[in-house]
């Protein structure tokens, strides 16, 4: 059982570091059509994720491969509750992986232009798609017996859509942060502008789906249980007020990480709040939601898979730490790829 609860936490936390990471290069591929007005600012915007997307995604497997290991279950069950979904948001990541390693091999402007486009829709629609996936899961999904019940719209329900635009928002002003962090001049600037207009948005927009939350789901429940947990909506809440003092004083490494930790807890109170379900059911709740009890691996499994997971991923972390902060300096024109 305590095996079940470390794993718990510990996909929590996959699924917080891979929103942290991929948001903002999602979020600046959702902005080109509105920030990038010509050829140099477009590849500016590429070059300013180019060397990090790939490896932020793959925070994304892991997330995926130690829901099947861990809790297999919940795996089989998701996947298949949300297999529509799942096939646009991988068309759509993987749409945008092509405009990331073709552009730059591609020689006529309407060809770069299909590029643009698909990294502009595969970034909103992956964004969405996360939000969606989500928020449903936070509500409830139609199950019985471990099958959905219905079509795919049932899925898509005022507040899971709602989900979807915060997910969206939150990852458009990570993005403008990290622009803002990485570029110079005018589109600094613009950078610079976009975050300060974005971060009214994700409040207003933070409010109103907490309190759509509070309405329409029972993810306070276990909060107003154990008062000691709400640190982690007031970790939310601090980070997101953190940001706009670091935006005034121009500190944007410090913005980003600001923000960064709102996603981070952001994540970890969507999930504490579903605990100790991991798909819980609108349907006769009791009989028919999944518990992390329920969907676990065997001790044996859980036990091996803690020691390579304690092993390699904070390995991984220094690494992409590295990674980070060798390309978080000023991009320089003259040496632009895509």
């Amino acid at each position: 059982m305590t095996l079940a609860i470390v794993w718990f936490f510990i996909w929590a936390l996959l699924w917080a570091i891979y929103f942290m990471t991929d948001g903002f290069d999602l979020g600046i591929g959702a902005m080109m059509p509105f920030v990038a007005k010509d050829e140099t600012e477009r590849r500016i915007l590429y070059n300013a994720t180019g060397p990090l997307w790939d490896g932020n995604e793959v925070w994304l497997i892991t997330a995926g491969g130690v829901t099947f290991a861990a809790f297999p279950k919940t795996y089989a069950v998701m996947f298949s509750a949300f297999h529509e979904a799942m096939t646009l948001l991988v068309l759509a990541l993987i749409v945008r992986g092509i405009s990331f390693e073709f552009r730059s091999k591609v020689a006529t402007p309407a060809g770069r232009k299909v590029c643009d486009l698909c990294q502009f829709l595969g970034s909103v629609l992956a964004a969405v798609l996360l939000g969606v996936a989500f928020a449903s899961l936070f509500r409830g999904l139609p199950l019985v017996a471990g099958v959905r019940q219905g079509t795919v719209l049932a899925l898509l329900n005022p507040y899971a859509l709602a989900g979807g635009v915060l997910f969206l928002a939150v990852f458009l002003l990570h993005g403008a942060l990290w622009l803002a962090i990485r570029t110079t001049d005018r589109m600094h600037d613009k950078a610079a502008r976009t975050a300060g207009g974005l971060w009214y948005v994700v409040a207003i927009l933070a409010v109103a789906f907490s309190l759509y939350t509070a309405t329409e789901t029972p993810l306070w429940n276990n909060y107003l249980k154990t008062p000691v947990l709400l640190i982690v909506p007031a970790l939310a809440v601090a980070g997101l007020f953190a940001i706009k003092p670091a935006l005034a004083k121009k500190r944007f490494g410090s913005a980003w990480l600001a923000s960064a930790g709102m996603i981070v807890s952001i994540t970890f109170f969507g999930v504490i709040g579903m605990y100790p379900n991991m798909l819980p059911s609108v349907i006769e709740p009791a009989a028919n939601s999944i518990t992390l009890f329920d969907a676990a691996s065997g001790p044996l499994t859980l036990k091996v898979m803690l020691a390579v997971v304690l092993l390699f991923v904070p390995l991984v972390l220094i690494y992409q730490a590295w990674a980070y902060r060798l390309f978080s300096g000023k991009l320089d024109i003259s040496e632009l790829v895509y």
